[in-house]
């Protein structure tokens, strides 16, 4: 071949080559040990959802969007063993969810507010892959926090299940807070500050589901998860959602009224 065509050649193939490359990194970063998931093992799948509407459906998690408080009434997802992993991604920037119609509030209305941006699909349940790891920082999926609140108890009860995820191999969480008047809001948007949150942990056993949930008031002064202990009953009382609605009747109101709370070891 002509010398004079080689060169051309080449600089379109090492052009092309570092494009490749550099979208390889933009959501591998340097480090970081990614776990493939296969969505159809999900033991759970959509089974134990919440009844709810404007449902949004994303990789790894599911969410049915409030527009009147601009958050979720409840986030729900399997949290799996093998997705348990620390791979310390730099965090994105919290942007609005292209997939919610009426548009997720603007981050800004959080800016200068007194509240952190708190997760409800905690971030570091999703270290497993950047991609999923990225999409809890919607803002589809935070809901506003105190300081305290959210670092503290709050980040104590997703560590917990985190560590049940990997006891029991997989889990099935659903969180959000309670939507119910009066509560404050923020920002031009008025977005509302739940009053208390709410997680709700689900496992099987012996081909059984183990229920056990905690309703937590939002407040800065509480440390221990282990107090608010309750029934899914209670939680279903105090946010009018109807949980595990896909149930068979009967099936549906004995998990709704047990508490488990041996089988995932609170003393």
């Amino acid at each position: 071949m002509n010398r004079k065509y080689i060169y051309p050649i080449l600089i379109v193939v090492v052009t092309i080559a570092l494009y490749y490359l550099e979208g390889y990194i933009d959501n591998n970063p340097m480090g970081a040990t990614e776990v493939n998931v296969d969505n159809s093992s999900d033991a759970f799948g959509t089974t134990l959802l919440p009844a709810g509407d404007a449902l949004v459906t994303h990789d790894y998690y599911t969410l049915s969007y409030n527009e009147t408080h601009e958050q979720a009434n409840w986030v729900a997802y399997t949290l799996r063993e093998e997705q348990v992993v620390n791979n310390d991604f730099d965090r994105p920037y919290f942007e609005q969810d292209p997939k919610v119609k009426s548009k997720s509030a603007d981050w800004r209305n959080y800016k200068n507010s007194g509240y952190d941006r708190g997760h409800l699909v905690a971030a570091a349940d999703m270290e497993f892959s950047y991609n999923a790891f990225k999409d809890t920082f919607f803002t589809s999926n935070i809901s506003p926090q105190l300081h305290d609140f959210n670092s503290g108890v709050w980040n104590y009860l997703e560590q917990r299940v985190r560590r049940w995820a990997k006891e029991n191999d997989d889990v099935f969480v659903i969180t959000g807070g309670v939507l119910k008047n009066p509560m404050d809001a923020i920002g031009s948007e008025q977005v509302s500050v739940p009053n208390a949150f709410y997680k709700i942990v689900v496992d099987t056993y012996r081909g059984e589901y183990r229920v056990i949930a905690f309703l937590i008031p939002h407040r800065e002064d509480i440390s221990r998860y282990s107090d608010y202990i309750v029934s899914v009953d209670e939680i279903e009382q105090a946010t009018g959602i109807d949980f595990f609605a896909n149930l068979p009747a009967a099936q549906q109101e004995e998990l709704q009224s047990r508490i488990d709370r041996l089988y995932y070891n609170i003393d």
